[in-house]
């Protein structure tokens, strides 16, 4: 560079080999949401072709995900820079087990959502934006869990959040716009503090890449000092806010049950994991020692967290509402994992973040069919569903055990692993409160089951009394596109209950790539020329 008495060896600074015409998936995942949104929002008139292309991105962006996970596992880490430039000098796209393990539960969840928003999401919902909402939504949860930047981290929050804004008030009802601005207010306070804290980051590293990061963290004399413990607080509170966690958690409750119950599904599903997720990354992978010094403190937490979880389910009547009771008490399990910080703990809490993804969607699209069938939310006006329904009132039981923790299903596995990783690490309550979370969690989900499908009628009534259906909107309960959904979700519990091997396989090496992070370390910065 003229003028300039800094030289750059290229070769050192750039990449200098071809990109291998596999690796271009790692950007696959972007580019299908950001076409597709942007062709379903030039759609967004035709609200009967909209639904259709909308769905057909999102089966793209299952296909795009699921060859991303074969081409990790095969090859290992793979890292792609943006320009050419390597870390620290250049952005990267970092992938690893963990993070395309979850984009791609996160993309079959997106999948389902957008099936079933053809039959519950009406043409003004459509018209508004539905479909490029929920695209754009999955451009920020997928770049969130590739990306190998803290930095971009941060900017694909950002890209989810003001996606997850719109699908939020879409129908412009007055409890809508209520449940918007609380959800919106603690999530802009969470996103200052994780700019702040990444601002402090960079100060004193001068590099946001988390491999760099990791390496130079490692090579300080005291990892643990004043300074990046405040950074490492500042960070668990911005990311206890987003995931929900005990005590900036009373966001949730108030404000996921206001939209369209396929939003509220797909925000119960994934937006909370995404925290947690960006949790992980941070205190396991660039900060263990900071992570092990808070250790104490973030056990409380989720201890906390899991039990105002599971006895806040059990005081409410509003199934919605207590639906999101229980996706708090499921935070407080994978918080769990981040305090104990082994590798047995970390994959116990990758694989019960999993499990929630597919449960909670899966549940609250259950309320929904409970609405449709029962014409209310609310369990006193509920009874009678197992009548209507006798094959949907063994789903739901599915999804209420799964969600509880009880074998054979999917919940039943991870939190056998978290409370034996608890125990080993001496951590008697924390193991502790997890099982009592999940005994009150089954408590109140056998309370919506009884009450909704195995009693008679409404409260006040006769039990075998005749219930009215009314449905929301007209919908047909007859439709492929309400019930296939909620099937591929509840296999899915199924299967990962009775043959837990394949995802027991990636979250154990999705944890030991970051508690052990040398393959992840050369794959940034040896794997490139």
């Amino acid at each position: 560079m003229a003028g300039s008495s800094v030289s750059v060896d290229l070769s050192q600074a750039m990449v200098t080999t071809p990109v291998a015409a596999g690796d271009w998936l790692v950007v696959a995942p972007s580019l299908i949401t950001i076409l597709g949104g942007a062709l379903c929002l030039m759609l967004r008139k035709n609200t009967d072709l909209q639904p259709k292309v909308g769905i057909g991105f999102l089966a793209l962006l299952v296909l795009a995900n699921l060859a991303l996970l074969i081409r990790v596992l095969d090859q290992g880490v793979i890292t792609m820079v943006m320009g050419s430039w390597l870390p620290p000098f250049g952005i990267a796209f970092t992938v690893d087990t963990l993070g395309v393990t979850l984009s791609l539960i996160g993309s079959i969840v997106a999948f389902c959502a957008g099936v079933f928003g053809a039959a519950t999401v009406d043409s003004t919902g459509r018209r508004y934006g539905f479909y490029p909402f929920l695209l754009l939504l999955m451009t920020g949860v997928c770049g969130a869990f590739l990306t190998g930047d803290v930095f971009n981290l941060y900017v694909w929050f950002e890209v989810l959040l003001i996606s997850s804004y719109g699908l939020l008030v879409l129908g412009n009802d007055r409890i809508q716009l209520d449940g918007a601005v609380k959800y919106g207010v603690l999530n802009l306070i969470g996103t200052n503090l994780f700019l702040i804290a990444t601002g402090l980051l960079y100060g004193i590293f001068g590099t946001l890449n988390m491999a760099d990061l990791a390496m130079k963290v490692a090579a300080l004399e005291n990892p643990a000092s004043g300074t990046l413990a405040t950074v490492a607080a500042l960070y668990f509170l911005a990311f206890a806010m987003k995931a929900a966690a005990f005590p900036v958690n009373f966001w949730l409750p108030a404000s996921y049950h206001t939209p369209n119950v396929v939003v509220s599904a797909v925000f119960a599903g994934l937006l909370t994991k995404v925290g947690v997720y960006a949790l992980i990354r941070i205190f396991v992978l660039i900060l263990p020692a900071s992570r092990g010094y808070m250790a104490d403190v973030i056990a409380l937490v989720a201890i906390a967290t899991l039990l105002t979880g599971a006895i806040g389910a059990l005081a409410q009547s509003e199934v919605r509402r207590l639906l999101g009771y229980v996706v708090i008490a499921g935070i407080g399990s994978m918080l769990a994992g981040v305090a104990v910080g082994s590798t047995l703990a970390v994959s116990g809490a990758i694989f019960y973040a999993v499990h929630s993804i597919i449960v909670m969607t899966a549940l609250y699209m259950a309320a929904g069919i409970m609405n449709m069938m029962g014409g209310s939310y609310d369990l006193r006006q509920l009874g009678g569903l197992y009548q209507k329904s006798a094959v949907f009132a063994a789903v739901f039981l599915v999804l209420g055990f799964a969600v509880s923790g009880l074998p054979p299903f999917s919940g039943f596995w991870p939190k056998v692993i978290l409370v034996d990783a608890a125990f080993a690490d001496g951590r008697t309550w924390l193991g502790a409160a997890i099982l009592v979370s999940g005994f009150l969690t089954t408590m109140a989900m056998g309370r919506v089951w009884i009450f909704a499908f195995w009693r008679g009628g409404p409260e006040g009534t006769t039990d075998g009394q005749a219930v009215a259906v009314t449905g929301e909107g007209g919908v047909q309960l007859s439709g492929a596109a309400v019930w296939l959904p909620l099937g591929i979700l509840t296999a899915l519990v199924v299967y990962f209950g009775l043959q837990p091997e394949w995802m027991l396989e990636l979250s154990t090496r999705g944890a030991s790539g970051i508690v052990e992070p040398l393959g992840y370390l050369r794959s940034v910065f040896g794997g490139q020329g």
